[in-house]
């Protein structure tokens, strides 16, 4: 390698309350030699980190402008209300976003759900991240409503969740510029999809050889040139010395086996 050759590497790009772990750990093992550097960023700012080169794939959430960019929808969260433990709502299982009407509904500036209607009262300012409206649910001034994975982020001793029964998702996708599906991009997709590492999308590595079959044919073509030998076409081969085997007396004593006695099958067990 010269001097002005680079490395290959994969930066990944991900959002609030996405957990890549898995996803990277699976790289590292199948691609040991090609390390995979981790980019935190904002819903908001995901889609032109892409853009701009400064990651080569990342998790995003949905939806994002697919001029330019390819997305695969993984999954669909479920949205909760983070509030209070001595909370009225923490006392049931789920709530409906009517049931949040006389509440104040803090609506934070990265919010990532598309509401058509928000639930409850607004605030008197919006909050400038989560974080923040996370803070201000814990000081009693109001209750939010977010995707699950962002209520575990931001998790509590004094706070709780429920689900919202009809407010809107958040679907989290794997998305990369379209222009630039590289060999590894196609690698982190396989595996982000559960691909084994032999499937036919796959790039194993390294590559195994398939078995030539014209082995055993030159093979059995010897060993039938070396039998031929003083045979002419037409005429059975020699026969073997030794008695004749239609007087019966050079035939094996006794009728031939089925199988070996010791060969049987057992029943299986029964089911505990």
């Amino acid at each position: 390698m010269t001097g002005s050759e680079v490395p290959p590497s994969f930066r990944l790009a991900y959002v609030p309350g996405v957990t890549p772990t898995k996803w990277v750990r699976i790289w590292n093992e199948r691609l040991p030699g090609i390390p995979l550097a981790l980019v935190a960023v904002s819903a908001a700012e995901a889609p032109g980190l892409l853009r701009d080169g400064g990651a080569d794939a990342g998790f995003v959430r949905l939806p994002v402008d697919r001029t330019d960019l390819s997305a695969i929808p993984l999954y669909t969260e479920t949205t909760v209300v983070v509030v209070p433990k001595d909370h009225l709502v923490a006392a049931v299982d789920e709530v409906s976003a009517e049931d949040l009407a006389d509440e104040i509904v803090l609506h934070p500036l990265d919010d990532t759900l598309d509401w058509e209607t928000l639930p409850g009262r607004p605030a008197n300012a919006r909050p400038d991240t989560t974080a923040d409206a996370v803070e201000l649910v814990a000081a009693g001034v109001g209750l939010l409503v977010v995707p699950q994975s962002l209520a575990r982020l931001h998790h509590r001793r004094d706070l709780t969740y429920r689900p919202v029964l009809d407010a809107p998702e958040s679907r989290v996708a794997l998305s990369w510029p379209e222009d630039e599906t590289t060999d590894l991009v196609e690698d982190f997709i396989g595996i982000v999809r559960g691909r084994t590492v032999n499937s036919s999308r796959g790039r194993p590595t390294p590559p195994q050889p398939k078995r030539e079959r014209a082995d055993t044919g030159g093979a059995r073509r010897k060993q039938a040139a070396g039998q031929s030998t003083g045979t002419s076409a037409g005429n059975s081969p020699r026969k073997p010395a030794g008695k004749n085997p239609r007087s019966g007396s050079g035939g094996p004593k006794g009728g031939a086996q089925g199988g070996s006695k010791g060969g049987r099958r057992g029943k299986p067990g029964r089911r505990s």
